[in-house]
């Protein structure tokens, strides 16, 4: 089905600002959004994005976002509309990256970065149909639809390290997608779709260990905290 979100031409930063501020509202579940913590998203200087927000509130064509000094940002429809498109484009790169070129899961990020602005609507929608229409990223995270629909977020999902010893679970998403703790999932050979059980779990030290398969993992609580699973008991 061709998409009935067609992408209007912005310019990379404004792209990726608006991208980040709905990432972050997914999150932590707020609509708005403060500048210091789309600062730390966008690796940027606090000064630096609340200068892009000024000017982007103040915009005399299209208004994407609505700023509030002290209080933050908050998409717009139209920047909300626009986020999604970016954040299709993002998710259904990597994964095209993973399953045609087999590039492993902490090396997409970047590329779909890059990618993401230069490719058409067109071949989007080509990719999503052929990739048969998926759910979900490499990491789990939900893709939307041609018409903004985050597909896959009926699942009941829950932190790892929410669970209690003896918990059975199944892994279904991954929100700390830095490369080195991906590479540390992989090398522990967890991946999504892993089963496994909760050996133990310390708050005084941070941490907890899993089994799944033969293999013991230890985890930090924060770490365990981005993973994020279905309960089998």
């Amino acid at each position: 089905m061709p998409s009935q979100q067609r992408h209007r031409k912005l310019s990379h930063a404004v792209e990726n600002y608006l991208k980040a501020i709905l990432q972050i509202g997914n999150r932590s579940g707020n609509e708005w959004v403060s500048t210091g913590a789309l600062a730390e998203e966008l690796s940027l200087s606090p000064g630096t994005v609340t200068s892009m927000l000024k000017t982007l509130d103040e915009s005399k064509t299209e208004i994407l976002v609505e700023y509030k000094p002290y209080e933050g940002v908050r998409l717009t429809d139209e920047g909300n509309r626009t986020a999604l498109i970016m954040l299709r484009r993002h998710r259904l790169i990597e994964l095209f990256l993973t399953q045609t070129l087999g590039l492993s899961w902490d090396k997409i990020h970047e590329e779909a970065e890059n990618m993401e602005h230069a490719v058409s609507d067109e071949l989007i929608d080509r990719i999503d149909e052929y990739l048969g229409h998926p759910d979900s990223d490499p990491h789990g995270d939900p893709i939307p639809s041609p018409e903004g629909k985050l597909r896959g977020e009926n699942l009941e999902m829950v932190s790892l390290g929410s669970l209690p010893l003896g918990s059975r679970f199944r892994l279904t998403r991954v929100t700390n997608q830095s490369p080195e703790f991906l590479r540390y999932l992989t090398k522990s050979g967890i991946e999504l779709g892993v089963e496994g059980e909760i050996l133990e779990t310390n708050p005084d030290a941070g941490i907890l260990s899993l089994k799944h398969e033969q293999q013991t993992v230890v985890l930090g609580f924060v770490n365990a905290e981005s993973l994020l699973v279905q309960r089998l008991d």
